[in-house]
């Protein structure tokens, strides 16, 4: 069997997971994997349905690849993901070029899904989505030196803007024996950075012991060897407990670095999406954690135009936004999704209205993280090594106040021995480049 597969994983890191163990099932089944999907028999496009510009991307995807399959370049495509199970029979409906769609619960039989098409027969499978695998052997496709470990599928948080719990199910913890098995295995081959993902890591183990149990295997990843780093990100607010900010603060292992999406301050609105807090209980969490983990660097996410959301409600998520002075925020536009609460609600924003309030928080986040930036010249950080620009003619890595994909870079200028890739070289900061951060290794 020489029949080559590429795959295109669209989304979150949840997501590529997902994709990695797929591709461990083929490459097992003696299907060839190639990193360009144009030189590929099958290509696999695993989709992201989050929101309405994850879903438009995903198509965008499939129609390109259909200008290949049109021209002999390729030999079928196959929709996989999160538009796949939300939108099943639809997708083929109205993509006519894919070969097939497969929910969630079918990925564990992808080999087999990719030899019916290849025999010419289109397939469309969605068996129960609590079959999809919560862990198991895959082909990475990060570098070397960091991993995402998924320790929980789905979710019970039902968000009303969210259809999450609709793609995905019901919250799923992993055994903490196969992550910590999972993290050993990982370790020997080289990882340095763990980075631990769920759809609310903060609820891991709820579901198998009826209590949050984050705190615990925290604990138990830092006393393996095997581990040098470990990332948390997705930790909910009304979950961060003493006992998992204590273990934060104790471990050496642990970055100082939280993702904690609290989506607004205003209690009225959080209400509405069906979340707990207000600007004043979310201003004494950020208060506890400043005070109780020594350098933490906390990200957040924020919505802005949820429905009914008035300008003075806007105007206090800004200035929240201001006084916590988080050192890492997104902050997306609501995005009305069929078959959610918050589609139905009354008082729908304009398009203009949300993208304009996007637009205020984040031109207001950029000097937050320029002043932030300020403050790291004069300091010597560790910084892994990830690569060398050549244009710019310097090396560049992460400090421990960024998490791949979606935060900021350190460039830097080796002088003496020069670093390789996955090193985590001393950086002396110099200088800074827009929200990034210059210097040398010493």
């Amino acid at each position: 069997m020489n029949e080559r597969i590429g795959m295109i994983s669209l989304g979150c890191a949840k997501n590529r997971v997902d994709a990695e163990m797929m591709l461990y099932t083929l490459k097992e089944a003696g299907y060839q994997i190639v990193a360009d999907p144009a030189f590929s028999d099958v290509v696999i496009v695993n989709t992201c349905g989050f929101i309405e510009d994850a879903k438009q991307e995903s198509i965008d995807e499939v129609l390109e690849l259909a200008a290949l399959k049109k021209e002999g370049k390729i030999k079928a495509i196959i929709v996989t993901g999160c538009l796949a199970e939300r939108y099943q029979q639809e997708v083929m409906k109205e993509l006519y070029e894919v070969d097939a769609v497969v929910g969630l619960g079918a990925n564990a039989q992808i080999d087999k899904i990719v030899r019916e098409v290849l025999d010419g027969h289109k397939q469309e499978m969605f068996p129960d989505k609590s079959l999809l695998p919560l862990c198991g052997s895959r082909v990475r496709s990060t570098p070397f030196y960091y991993a995402y470990l998924k320790i929980a599928e789905g979710c019970d948080n039902h968000c009303t803007y969210c259809a999450i719990p609709m793609i995905r199910g019901r919250f799923r913890s992993r055994p903490m024996d196969s992550i910590i098995e999972e993290a050993k295995q990982l370790g020997q081959m080289g990882v340095k950075e763990f980075i631990l993902i769920a759809q609310d890591t903060s609820r891991y183990g709820e579901d198998l012991t009826g209590e949050p149990q984050l705190a615990k295997l925290l604990t138990a990843l830092c006393q393996l060897e095997e581990v040098q780093y470990i990332r948390v990100l997705y930790c909910y607010p009304e979950r961060i407990t003493d006992e998992l900010i204590d273990v934060f603060a104790r471990e050496d292992k642990i970055i100082k670095y939280i993702d904690i999406p609290m989506q607004h301050c205003n209690g009225r609105v959080l209400k509405l999406m069906n979340r707990k807090g207000d600007r004043e209980s979310l201003s004494a969490l950020v208060q506890k954690l400043r005070e109780r983990i020594k350098g933490i660097v906390l990200r957040t996410t924020v919505m802005t135009g949820f429905p009914s959301e008035t300008k003075e409600e806007f105007e206090e998520l800004a200035e929240f936004v201001k006084e916590m002075q988080f050192e890492r925020l997104g902050c997306f536009a609501y995005s009305a999704e069929e078959n959610t609460p918050a589609a139905k609600l009354p008082e729908q924003l304009d398009e203009d209205t949300k993208k304009r309030r996007q637009e205020i928080i984040m031109e207001q986040q950029q000097d937050v993280l320029a002043a932030y930036a300020a403050r790291q010249v004069g300091k010597t950080i560790p910084v892994l090594c990830e690569g060398f620009d050549r244009y710019a003619e310097c090396f560049f890595g992460r400090s421990y106040a960024d998490a791949p994909e979606v935060d900021g870079k350190v460039f830097f200028v080796a002088e003496g021995d020069k670093p390789k890739i996955g090193d985590i070289v001393k950086v002396e900061i110099t200088d800074t480049l827009d929200c990034d951060i210059m210097g040398y290794m010493r």
